[in-house]
């Protein structure tokens, strides 16, 4: 009973830290979260540039805010409108310790980007 009770003290705080950040939606692969190929490609982009800040499926923040539901919200959580326009602005010229990507994207990769961030 003692081995159980060691077991279980190890094994359920790693469960719980599993379900922690991103969650299932992440583990999912693109059919299972219905992206087409422009999305697709978004999320590959986001993964390599974003994914370390930022939690694409959680509004939990990381070292930037969660995106899930960037777009269903009326303002970004810098209190700017949640638009395209102001969406782009912000990956190309940085915002607060977020940095400029402007120079590192190209025009397709911000286009796959945004196309993929509707989908969160």
């Amino acid at each position: 009973m003692k081995r159980f009770a060691a077991l279980l003290a190890v094994v359920l705080p790693l469960a719980l830290l599993a379900g922690c950040g991103d969650g299932a939606q992440a583990r999912k692969t693109d059919a299972e979260l219905g992206l087409d190929a422009q999305q697709a490609a978004g999320r590959s982009v986001f993964r390599a540039y974003c994914a370390t800040c930022h939690y694409a499926y959680s509004s939990r923040g990381m070292k930037g805010p969660g995106l899930k539901g960037l777009y269903r919200n009326k303002y970004l959580p810098s209190g700017l409108p949640a638009s395209d326009r102001f969406v782009d602005q912000a990956i190309a010229s940085g915002r607060g310790m977020m940095p400029a990507f402007g120079n590192v994207l190209t025009q397709e990769q911000f286009d796959d980007l945004i196309a993929y961030l509707h989908t969160l």
